[in-house]
């Protein structure tokens, strides 16, 4: 498949990038809490150039640009830097995220972590694989068993109490609960076994486009909090759980029963 190729290859440029501008960039704030660096254009600039050079005619969905809309229905859903807080501040987990979506649905994804030399790559019906071993969700079926992930959206300010019953009542329920700040990390440790599920508040197509993929390849399922499927389209990943099969009933029946009560 020539698109899952360049993702890869699109992936190790971003992140090459990435790795040398570690520690050596500042920030400016796009909002309260939402950093960007050099950091990130310079990584954006690497894998969108890569991509209209191969595909002159799609389009495309990044984090730092507005969104291009062609008529073929082929996208690129791409965050250059997934995790700049973290990266910012030179604390070393971050990733390159990039999504193809046909015709409405993720038909491959990248995600790809400079800091470990870990390359995530999924294909729609032909498996997720990570440095070329397959992957598999984890088989934990309770959340009293469960090791959780989760991360808090940029409204976490005003919301902080919102937030964190839903964290509170996980962290009573399961092992204990993770939160790395790179959503599409999370999912792709869901989808390798390290985690059994995570939820989160907030996120937009770029944090999740791949990850989702990697984790229904691998065996998973992704849903909206009332276990719907997503579309892909701009409210992506507004709200996302993902888990391996056996215990997504119980992480939603947690999150429904917060919700009900307005948490």
């Amino acid at each position: 498949m020539k698109e899952l190729q360049l993702i890869k290859k699109a992936a190790l440029a971003g992140g090459k990038i990435l790795k040398a501008k570690f520690g050596k960039v500042g920030y400016r704030l796009k909002g309260r809490a939402n950093l960007l660096t050099e950091a990130d254009l310079a990584s954006q600039r690497a894998v969108l150039g890569l991509i209209r050079r191969a595909f002159p005619d799609d389009g495309y969905m990044a984090e730092e640009s507005a969104v291009r809309q062609t008529p073929n229905r082929r996208l690129w859903i791409i965050d250059p830097l997934d995790g700049t807080t973290n990266y910012a501040h030179g604390f070393p987990a971050a990733a390159v995220s990039i999504g193809f979506a046909e015709n409405g649905a993720v038909k491959a994804g990248g995600v790809y972590d400079p800091f470990r030399n870990e390359l995530f790559l999924a294909k729609k019906g032909g498996g997720a694989f990570l440095n070329g071993k397959r992957l598999a969700v984890s088989k934990v079926a309770s959340v009293s068993r469960s090791l959780l992930v989760t991360g808090f959206p940029y409204d976490r300010a005003r919301k902080a109490a919102f937030y964190c019953k839903f964290f509170s009542e996980f962290m009573r329920r399961s092992h204990d609960v993770r939160r790395m700040g790179v959503a599409s990390l999370d999912m792709c440790w869901v989808a390798a076994g390290r985690t059994d599920g995570y939820w989160e508040f907030g996120l937009k197509p770029w944090d999740v486009a791949a990850g989702k993929l990697m984790v229904e390849e691998a065996g998973g399922a992704v849903t909206d909090f009332s276990g719907g499927r997503w579309a892909v389209d701009a409210a992506m990943g507004s709200q996302t759980l993902a888990a391996n099969r056996r215990l997504q009933a119980g992480m939603l029946a947690v999150i429904r029963r917060l919700l009900k009560k307005g948490a």
